[in-house]
């Protein structure tokens, strides 16, 4: 074998085989990569500037489309503003052309006329008359007025020919033509009329409730402190615009970098969102704001603006698109609501668990619904539902609910407990199935669309409405042990299927405790009082970066705040379902699982879906009062009316013990006693017992038979 000498020498390999050349020994390795040296007359032609060869709105394709959409959105306004003025901008026309053939005609009535020939003529004329006698001029003047006759003669004659060619011509030619020619001499008119002052066409400019500059946004992040101030207007900083401001939509859209060497990041772009609206003299909620992570072509001190031209969430409501479907999977996000600038968002819910806070009557239990509706679509789904208010907004879903609790009375309460020891129980179960499975149908130990099928474990859904109702009724042992069974569920069940969907009007340490909502991975915050709020349902900090819920405003109902991840967060206005629309889906929902076989649990007895399944008749006042005793053998008389009221108060507002009673026996309710004994207090009240006894025995389920 060969010996090789393989020591490096400058830089190079030295090889008995392939010696090198005494000259590379001597060059330093590194020679021939100084293309900036001093010495190189290439320098200047082999650098390459680091500056882009494309400009701002074209280096990338989200610029391209913005770009072109408000082009389009520009030239549209433009094509639909002249059309409509149309008939002014005839007019207009018609003027000129009457004013371009007037002066045409001053124009040229010297030339048929050849008065070029009468000055001549009248010159000669009066110089006869000074000199009669004189025979040469006498005879001159002869001359230049027959001169002046023929040119007449045949100038008016060539004039006519060509008229009169000009209307033989287009008699004959095509209607196209006729136009094109007829255009040409309305233009060639209107050029002889036209002057320095006239105008056919009105200047439209498109109405802008606010306009946006680079200055514009230069000032106010300076007036705000993220930009240092200059000697000058123009001496400061400046941040880089990488996209606009340009028109997107029905408002403002810009992608800025900050001005490095001063220390900002978009974070606190982000921090100050009231102080920015102020300084371009807008509301805060008009401006949208998010930073542009990495994977968006971003880095740490870019920043996506989005300025709206008025309030985006005061529009009509957009109906759910769920309203419409006869089906849906909940491994498919759901369909939510849309952000300010009118696009889709979608909510995926699988290994999620969601939380919904906010003020009373914002709408929080409307978006809460949108998602049980989903899954109420799917018939691969078990709903089990606990609604501390006990009123109408979940009383649908006994059509189709495994299990369904409500209100927080100390009946409903037992009911609620015992049904999270049921849900405890169920996903104990689920593990203890996924650890004796193989890998190969179930790999990362969590539920599959495989083990769905072949063992019939649907997914499930807790839905828990006004969660501090129950919490706050509770002693603190009791209630320390449902919030420790909440955090099971909503911690560890993911895995096995389950989804929770919980939901406050009072986000704080006393009503919902810090350690449930903190391992809750969705949250949505209608508008609550302040920022401090808004943290406590989104998370600490989300207001500095900018999920503030404590701007959204009283006329915002079913605007919220949605925080999907540790540093995405969206504004949206949740789809609209109202309550007939969401009983029709309850209705779709038990059709599907009667028809697999997964209607299951209470749904199984209700009594309102089975009647109307056969076709039976029952009084409206014996459902109503079967729901709000669907946790107690007996009720006093007082307590049935206020949970009649809490139902529907419209229909129950104005009644008393009396048409009570005397509604329950049109309804043919026999009482067999008119006082009830609860807890060892006897009053006036009702037995469940003898509510159903009213009810056919076949539309009854077993136990109640």
């Amino acid at each position: 074998m060969t010996d090789v000498d393989t020591r490096p020498v400058n830089g190079h390999t030295l090889d008995k085989l392939h010696p090198i050349s005494p000259d590379a020994l001597e060059a330093p390795a590194d020679a021939v990569e100084a293309v900036d040296a001093p010495d190189n007359p290439l320098a200047d032609w082999l650098t390459v500037p680091d500056i882009p060869i494309l400009p701002a709105w074209a280096r990338n394709w989200a610029s391209i489309r913005a770009n072109s959409g408000a082009l389009w959105r520009a030239s549209w306004w433009h094509a639909r503003y002249h059309a409509i003025r149309t008939p002014k901008y005839g007019a207009k026309i018609v003027g000129y052309s009457t004013r371009g053939a007037y002066r045409g005609g001053r124009r040229l009535w010297p030339v048929l006329a050849a008065q070029d020939h009468t000055h001549t003529v009248k010159a000669l004329a009066a110089q006869s008359k000074a000199k009669p006698d004189d025979e040469d001029l006498a005879l001159r003047y002869q001359m230049a007025h027959r001169a002046r006759t023929e040119a007449r003669r045949w100038r008016w004659g060539a004039a006519m020919t060509l008229a009169a060619a000009s209307s033989v011509a287009l008699n004959f030619a095509s209607l196209g033509l006729q136009l094109a020619v007829g255009c040409l001499a309305c233009g060639g008119l209107t050029a002889i009329g036209w002057s320095d002052e006239a105008q056919i066409l009105d200047h439209g400019t498109p109405p802008l409730r606010i306009d946006m500059s680079a200055q514009q946004l230069n000032d106010a992040l300076r007036a705000v402190g993220l930009l240092k101030q200059g000697k000058g207007d123009e001496d400061g900083p400046r941040v880089t615009c990488v996209m606009g401001p340009l028109r997107d939509g029905n408002g403002w859209a810009t992608v800025f970098d900050l001005p490095r060497g001063g220390g900002k990041t978009a974070a606190d772009v982000l921090a100050k969102r009231t102080a920015i609206a102020a300084e371009l003299g807008v509301d805060e909620i008009q401006v949208i704001m998010s930073r542009v992570r990495a994977h968006g072509g971003g880095h740490a001190g870019r920043v996506s603006m989005w300025v709206a031209d008025d309030d985006p969430y005061l529009a009509a409501p957009i109906p759910s698109p769920l309203a419409s479907m006869d089906t849906f999977s909940v491994w498919d996000p759901i369909p939510f609501g849309q952000d300010a600038r009118g696009r889709r968002i979608d909510v995926p819910v699988v290994w999620q668990s969601m939380f919904f806070g906010g003020l009373p009557r914002r709408g929080k239990t409307f978006t809460q619904r949108l998602m049980s509706a989903a899954g109420i679509l799917d018939p691969w789904v078990r709903h089990y539902v606990a609604d501390g208010k006990g009123g109408a907004d979940w009383m649908p879903m006994k059509a189709v609910a495994h299990r369904l609790v409500m209100g927080a009375e100390d009946d409903a309460i037992a009911a609620l407990k015992l049904m999270l020891r049921e849900l405890i129980g169920e996903m104990e179960r689920r593990f203890a199935l996924f650890r004796s499975l193989p890998t190969s149908l179930c790999p990362e130990g969590k539920l599959t669309q495989q083990i769905i099928e072949r063992y019939k474990l649907p997914f499930i859904f807790v839905t828990v409405d006004e969660l501090q109702e129950y919490l706050t009724s509770m002693e603190k042992e009791e209630r320390d042990q449902v919030i420790n069974d909440l955090c099971r569920i909503a911690r560890r069940g993911p895995a096995a299927g389950f989804i929770s969907n919980f939901a406050s009007q009072r986000p704080d340490a006393e009503s919902v405790p810090t350690k449930l909502r903190e391992i809750i991975t969705l949250r949505y915050s209608t508008q609550v009082v302040d920022q401090t709020s808004s943290d406590m349902v989104l998370g600490k900090g989300k207001a500095a970066q900018g999920a503030d819920a404590s701007v959204l405003s009283e006329e915002h109902k079913g605007v919220g705040v949605l925080v999907t991840g540790p540093a995405s967060f969206v504004t949206v206005k949740a789809d609209l379902l109202d309550g007939n629309g969401f009983a029709a889906i309850c209705a779709k929902g038990r059709a599907l699982r009667k028809a697999i076989g997964q209607l299951s649990g209470d749904a199984v007895g209700d009594i309102t879906a089975a009647a109307d399944e056969m076709g039976v008749t029952i009084p409206p006042i014996i459902t109503d009062v079967l729901d709000v005793m669907r946790h107690s053998t007996r009720m006093f008389t007082v307590d049935l009316l206020a949970a009649l009221v809490n139902l529907d108060e419209d229909t129950y507002g104005d009644w008393d013990a009396e048409k009570l009673a005397a509604e329950l026996d049109r309804a043919g309710v026999t009482r067999s006693s008119k006082q009830v004994k609860i807890e060892g207090k006897a009053l006036a009240g009702y037995q469940r017992r003898d509510i159903e006894d009213a009810v056919p025995a076949e539309l009854l389920p077993p136990v109640a038979r």
